[in-house]
């Protein structure tokens, strides 16, 4: 592999670096995303995103032990970059060091595989990219089968979402999709939806889980969309006791989430 050193923030390779950080018009033009951390870099390398360049400043890698979890044969170019210079160019101080540039990978409904009684998260215009990295964690730890953007807000390799997922962005099969193509497609695999929202619902501990299940999430100001209510195979609800009557998306996720799980543990 290939190494190159590189000292001025004013390097064509630096400059692209923070431009697809920064921008999604470049990403989409470039079709390429930026990835922070050790643990990060390689999950995102062991789940099939191609490392285009490898970013690594010695001085804080080596003090982390300096060493890859993972092969860097694959890597096209490996960059070394001093301390104050890695600090630009990093959003975490925590990123051990080491930065890359892969190349995205479009993934389809069509190529998304589903155990028998899959476990999936679907996200209605859910616009903040650090609440969509916070579902991606939380089905990692739940081992849901995927999540599924409908109609996306946000970019799924915005850096503050990879950030907020822990790297689950790569653990997790992510799709992005419309409403439409999302429902035609749960219900040609006969998953049940169940629609988290207040109106019309029961408590969510009062449902079967047990099966192919899909829980549908909508923003914490709208909600759902009456296009999903409609086809909704039941309406479920977190009791809310207090005088506030949402929660933030992630944490409502976590509980319908580990809710299926124990469902599917306990039977």
């Amino acid at each position: 592999m290939p190494t190159t050193v590189i000292t001025s923030a004013q390097n064509a390779r630096i400059k692209q670096l923070m431009l697809l950080q920064q921008k999604s018009s470049e990403r989409r033009e470039k079709g390429l995303f930026v990835v922070e951390g050790i643990r990060e870099t390689a999950q995102c390398a062991e789940a099939g995103f191609p490392i285009d360049t490898l970013f690594v400043c010695p001085d804080i890698y080596n003090a982390q032990g300096g060493r890859l979890p993972f092969s860097p044969d694959s890597v096209r170019e490996c960059i070394e970059v001093p301390a104050q210079l890695y600090q630009k160019m990093a959003y975490r101080g925590t990123t051990e060091g080491v930065m890359a540039v892969a190349r995205m990978r479009h993934d389809t409904l069509d190529n998304l595989p589903l155990p028998p009684s899959p476990l999936l998260i679907v996200l209605e215009s859910v616009e903040k990219p650090g609440n969509v990295g916070a579902v991606l964690r939380t089905a990692d730890a739940a081992k849901a089968d995927a999540v599924i953007v409908c109609d996306p807000l946000t970019d799924l390799y915005n850096p503050n979402l990879i950030r907020a997922s822990l790297g689950a962005r790569f653990t997790v099969p992510t799709i992005a999709c419309s409403s439409e193509e999302c429902i035609a497609f749960l219900k040609k695999h006969a998953v049940t939806i169940l629609t988290a929202q207040l109106q019309d619902s029961k408590p969510y501990y009062d449902t079967d889980m047990l099966g192919p299940t899909a829980i549908v999430m909508g923003t914490e100001s709208t909600g759902l969309t009456d296009q999903w209510r409609q086809h909704a195979d039941a309406h479920i609800r977190i009791p809310m006791l207090g005088r506030v009557d949402s929660l933030n998306v992630s944490v409502s996720a976590a509980i319908l989430l580990f809710e299926a799980v124990r469902q599917r543990q306990c039977r």
